[in-house]
């Protein structure tokens, strides 16, 4: 009798279905699932690595384009060209999510692949803003592979694995973040650092960042030949959702059925959920804003550290070359490793995501308003508390997002991750496409008021950005913050 009051939501394994495969896979073997992560950490780190390589040599560049009139607008021209890429992804990452649902997660991230190979190597030919507005623009809109894979990182792993999963994205994320900027740092102009190397008459003599362009397409091409390899994860029932199957009265007419496999659950919650538009799915929509608010500060902090380090000690700046940019960079991608592979899945279970983010966040305010005073440091000491800095501020940042991804991704049922994810990557392109266009206005503004009585040069640009960071964690609270049911 109690069959007949509530009806029961049946769970159907079909042999030839990809994402079943890999669910009788996970009940097969119940550890971590290095493979699977191994693909998602080499995928992530692709996509990731163009994003910021720029940023150490783009002061240069956009001075090689000789169309700032004045040293102290370089940062304006700056900002758009680091803006392009998110502008782009903006447009498309809701598209590219409903394409990972109806078509699979496979596809999308071998086309978010191949796009880096192309568009970025573009941008390392380019000789006019122009054209590195554009490529820059186009690489962010055929690169839509961020949704699915932060979805697939969710399906290819068991529940309790989840965190370390979203671990591995948001780690290699971050990690891509700085080496790709490290990677710039190093090999861009190489013919003026190694011109035993490197003639000025070369193909990199005539084109001076392409190299780092270079090696990362080189690097896409690797990742996408390795991806054919990928286990797709997207249930392909021939229209029949595996969360929307009929009640369990169908059960004993295709329990015969050849090639099936069936079993039962009580999911009745879910499937209420699993039709509801994601716009009305409130722990899914405030998640992605206060991951957004969090994406602007991030995107912003990223441009505005490297144009800070390689700006004039007379404007507040550390007078680094882009070569000293590329060994902090590539210092505080060591340090965020470590801590985010070996720490951070011990801590989530400590306390959870929500207060890790929260914690990582407040830790991160005097954190950055200390930054101009370390300008006043020289030598060595100013070499050791830059790279303590960044090592933890790229820690906390990424700490935070971690916490923010298992959020979203848990808020929706699987057939409609894609989708959710591509809602809220089209959201954070959009704040992250400002981040580096606000924080380039916001550098040059800083520029040029060195002497003013409050706030003065890089302080007010620091104390915009912990603004920023305080409104984002006002919003991980309740009411404004909502939790997904277990």
């Amino acid at each position: 009798m109690a069959d007949m009051e509530e009806p029961l939501l049946k769970k159907v394994y079909y042999e030839n279905c990809p994402g079943c495969k890999q669910d009788k896979l996970l009940e097969d073997r119940p550890g971590i699932p290095f493979r699977e992560f191994m693909y998602i950490w080499i995928v992530v780190l692709c996509t990731a690595l163009p994003i910021s390589s720029l940023f150490p040599y783009l002061y240069f560049m956009i001075r090689d384009f000789h169309i700032a009139k004045k040293d102290q607008d370089i940062g304006y021209y700056a900002g758009y060209v680091g803006s392009s890429f998110m502008f782009g992804r903006a447009l498309t990452s809701f598209f590219w999510g409903l394409v990972a649902d109806r078509y699979g997660r496979k596809p999308v991230i071998m086309l978010g692949t191949i796009s880096v190979v192309v568009f970025n190597t573009l941008f390392g030919l380019s000789t006019n803003f122009w054209m590195a507005i554009a490529t820059r623009f186009l690489l962010g809109s055929a690169n839509g592979l961020l949704g699915p894979i932060k979805a697939y990182a969710i399906e290819v792993c068991r529940k309790e694995h989840q965190p370390i999963g979203l671990s591995v994205v948001s780690t290699s994320w971050g990690i891509g973040l700085i080496i790709g900027p490290a990677l710039g740092g190093f090999l861009a102009q190489p013919a003026e650092k190694y011109p035993k190397i490197f003639s000025q008459n070369s193909l990199f003599g005539k084109f001076p960042y392409l190299l780092p362009c270079f090696c990362i397409s080189l690097f896409a091409i690797g990742v996408t030949i390795s991806c054919l390899w990928l286990p797709e994860t997207l249930h392909k029932h021939n229209g029949l959702k595996k969360e929307e199957c009929d009640s369990s009265d169908d059960i004993e007419a295709t329990s015969n059925h050849s090639g099936l496999k069936e079993y039962v659950q009580v999911s009745k919650e879910k499937e209420v959920s699993s039709n509801e538009s994601l716009l009305k799915n409130w722990p899914l929509m405030s998640s992605i804003i206060v991951y957004c608010i969090f994406s602007l500060q991030d995107m912003a902090y990223t441009e505005i550290f490297s144009l800070w380090a390689v700006s004039n000690r007379d404007y507040g700046g550390l007078s680094f070359s882009t070569e000293d940019v590329g060994q902090v960079l590539a210092v505080s991608g060591f340090g965020l490793l470590v801590f985010q592979l070996s720490l951070y899945p011990t801590v989530e279970r400590l306390i959870g995501h929500v207060n890790v983010s929260r914690l990582a966040a407040v830790l991160s305010i005097p954190l950055l308003q200390s930054y101009p005073f370390i300008a006043l440091l020289s030598g060595l000491s100013l070499s050791l508390v830059i790279n303590c800095a960044s090592v933890l501020k790229n820690v906390l940042s990424v700490s935070v997002i971690t916490g923010l991804f298992l959020l979203q991704n848990n808020a929706v049922a699987q057939h409609q991750r894609g989708a959710a994810n591509g809602i809220s990557m089209t959201a954070m392109s959009l704040f992250k496409a400002a981040g580096p266009a606000g924080g380039g206005a916001l550098f040059a503004l800083a520029q040029k008021r060195q002497e003013a009585s409050f706030l003065p040069g890089d302080q007010l640009v620091f104390f915009v950005l912990n603004l920023v960071g305080f409104l984002g964690i006002l919003c991980t609270f309740k009411p404004f913050l909502a939790l997904p049911k277990e």
